[in-house]
């Protein structure tokens, strides 16, 4: 496990009730008490828990973070390094430069890959173009990775479910191309063709809603009976805790706001189980400058959470332009508890070790 930074700019990672760490999170109990309750009651803002910042999230920024200090900038980052606009630009002004490509990075640089994870003709790039590269891929996606190399070795065919173009469905075709075939949800099962029904096995994106996923493998296992399953769930643990939480806070809540940007899975996914699971409408934004009044008429209860990608100062932005309005009353949900840490990539505890080895040599 590795130690956590402090965060400037924001970034920061959540404590497990939600909060930065060392705060203690709002309540119904020490909350300001508005003096208009609205017309359906008192006036309350329900705060899942977990939400943000997930291990793999926290791990890819503080990577980030880490190269630029310990080797100045610019560092380069394949692809945004998590889905959130906030936090790539504070990495930005930071001294980061993201690139589409591998390509665009000259050559004897040091490129970072995203939590996302690559294929690997990108390593195949970055040595052809002699780049130091970090890989900052989620380790649950490179579960997933390797799960892909394996049963590619055993000649199955895999039925990868995620979303078509997504960088982290890319990264794992890319590892058995020939093996693979995407399900892009329940409805594309029917397009799917194998060689032999007797070998299969599915894998999934690791961001997905857990619902959807699993009534696509159903239906797959409808028409393929023998369908293998991987040996653990694909679906990563901060997935499933905050659909967890959205779906507890979604049965009490007029309007469920999630904190995340149009281009997070996860994050989406969070808004569509809040409406699917009783939420009367469900909003996803990137702060509260994206907020609209409108959505708060006759608006009594609402819930806020955030996808995995989005620091804590964002939803603490909510939460004061919710006050502002009449919404001071917080009550935290936390229907699960979250402590799950990761290690630094290798190449930067490697770097690190020689460094700290320096100063007290």
């Amino acid at each position: 496990m590795s130690a956590t930074p402090s965060r400037p700019d924001g970034l920061r990672p959540l404590d497990p009730l939600g909060g930065p760490p060392g705060e203690t999170p709002r309540s119904a109990a020490d909350a300001p008490q508005t003096s208009d309750p609205g017309p359906g009651g008192r006036r309350r803002v329900l705060l899942a828990a977990p939400r943000g910042y997930c291990a793999g999230v926290d791990r890819a920024v503080i990577a980030v973070e880490q190269a630029l200090e310990q080797y100045g900038a610019p560092v380069y980052v394949r692809h945004e390094i998590v889905h959130n606009k906030y936090v790539v630009k504070t990495l930005e002004k930071k001294g980061a430069i993201f690139v589409e490509e591998t390509s665009e990075v000259p050559e004897g640089e040091i490129v970072i890959f995203s939590a996302h994870g690559v294929a690997p003709v990108v390593h195949e790039e970055a040595e052809r173009g002699k780049l130091a590269t970090i890989d900052a891929t989620c380790p649950l996606v490179t579960k997933v990775h390797k799960e892909a190399v394996r049963y590619a070795k055993e000649d199955y065919d895999i039925l990868l479910i995620g979303h078509e173009g997504h960088e982290e469905v890319i990264g794992t075709s890319g590892e058995a191309p020939d093996h693979v075939t995407l399900v892009d949800g329940p409805e594309d099962v029917e397009n799917v063709e194998v060689r032999d029904p007797e070998k299969v096995v599915w894998l999934s994106q690791t961001t997905l809603s857990v619902d959807e996923t699993m009534e696509t493998v159903d239906a797959l296992k409808g028409r393929y009976p023998n369908l293998l399953s991987p040996p653990s769930d694909d679906i990563c643990y901060a997935t499933q805790n905050r659909q967890t939480a959205i779906k507890q806070v979604a049965e009490d809540s007029d309007l469920v706001l999630v904190v995340g940007s149009k281009n997070s899975s996860n994050s989406v996914r969070l808004v569509e189980t809040a409406v699917a699971h009783g939420a009367r409408d469900g909003r996803l934004v990137d702060g509260a400058e994206e907020i609209d009044e409108a959505w708060l008429e006759g608006v009594t209860t609402i819930g806020l959470s955030s996808g995995a990608s989005v620091p804590d100062v964002l939803v603490e932005g909510v939460l004061e332009w919710l006050a502002e309005r009449g919404w001071e009353d917080v009550e935290i949900v936390q229907p699960v508890e979250e402590r799950m840490q990761f290690s630094l990539p290798k190449e930067l505890r490697r770097d690190l070790r020689a460094e700290a080895a320096r100063k007290t040599g």
